[in-house]
């Protein structure tokens, strides 16, 4: 069974070919971040113009790669939430209107289900497990009983991984996105040179939850409070600690909840999912498995999206005509499910 999966949330405009979701035919990303650099964040209007200017020769070029024509495909999948309102229209709309074009089924797919499902497409990985959303929008601590089934351990309680560290970027004037470069240049910084706080959320209803706001303000504006002495305050040293405290922070929930659920396998997934010094971090842990997915598939794709759809198509569902675009997951602590 092929799908094509069409992937809009953010900033990338994406399409993939999967074959019985997790054959990769074809990939293909195509990148806006030429033309958000100058604003050191996504502009949510330039990225749906973009979005409707790419989303046809994307497509295609994902269905050359892959050898295929239309008529070759078994479904379409598209993103339909959370992201950016606009571009999520683009891309539902398109994948709903090829879809009815060419007499396909359409399956409408959550966008963090499909970084859950990353890691599937290359290493075999059995429910059930503990997931890790990191992402610029989210920051989620989760069980995984199912490719949608999903319970909700944890959150963030403000600022999500993703945008603490393009936030610190962007106020360092260090450029965009802020992760990639904030990660390249804590490898020359040392992390002992600043201890910035770890926030500590201990109740009940708490346990799992994590919080970068703090973490996020002490950097930008009370970071000569915490350099220790003896160390050179450098932009390299004070991304080394800012990152070294992100990732504990994130650690710490996580192995947490290793420890209460008695679940010895975890997934990451999401642009986060990428910073070196989360993965090395969470490796240390010689008793849990960690699975990332490889660093292409960390990012926004359309390969994700499709192999999430073909067990949808798999068990026999469909999304309707009249499925729309959602710009937020309902904050439920359970059903991270597929479309409004």
């Amino acid at each position: 069974m092929k799908v094509l999966g069409i992937e809009s949330s953010c900033d990338e405009t994406a399409a993939a070919v999967v074959e019985d979701g997790r054959r990769i035919l074809s990939n293909v990303v195509a990148t806006q971040i030429p033309f958000h650099e100058l604003y050191k964040g996504v502009v949510p209007e330039i990225a749906s113009r973009k979005h409707t200017e790419w989303i046809l020769p994307v497509v295609r070029q994902a269905l050359d790669e892959a050898g295929l024509a239309v008529a070759d495909i078994d479904a379409v999948a598209a993103t339909n939430r959370p992201g950016l309102m606009g571009s999520l229209l683009v891309g539902t709309t398109f994948g709903k209107t090829l879809a009815w074009a060419a007499g396909k089924p359409f399956i409408a797919v959550n966008h963090m289900l499909g970084h859950l499902y990353a890691a599937h497409l290359e290493q075999d990985v059995g429910y059930p497990y503990l997931g890790l959303l990191v992402s610029g929008g989210h920051s989620i601590i989760c069980r995984v009983d199912g490719f949608d089934d999903i319970e909700v351990l944890g959150t963030t309680v403000d600022d999500s991984a993703g945008e603490a560290f393009d936030k610190v970027a962007k106020f360092y004037g260090l450029g965009y996105p802020g992760g990639v470069i904030i990660d390249t240049l804590a490898k020359k910084g040392d992390a002992a040179a600043a201890s910035f706080p770890v926030p500590r959320l201990d109740s009940a209803e708490r346990r799992y939850d994590v919080s970068f706001s703090g973490l996020k303000t002490a950097v930008i504006h009370q970071r000569d409070l915490f350099w220790n002495e003896g160390y050179e305050h450098s932009v390299e040293n004070m991304c080394a600690a800012f990152q070294e405290a992100a990732c504990r922070t994130l650690a710490g929930r996580l192995f947490r909840a290793v420890d209460d659920t008695g679940l010895r396998t975890v997934v990451a997934g999401g642009g986060v999912a990428a910073n070196s010094r989360l993965r090395a971090m969470l490796a240390e842990r010689r008793d849990v498995r960690c699975v990332f997915p490889p660093l292409k598939l960390c990012g926004d794709n359309g390969a994700m999206i499709a192999g999430v759809a073909y067990h949808f198509l798999k068990r026999g569902d469909r999304s309707g005509w009249d499925t729309t675009a959602c710009a937020r997951i309902p904050q439920f602590k359970r059903g991270l499910g597929r479309s409004c």
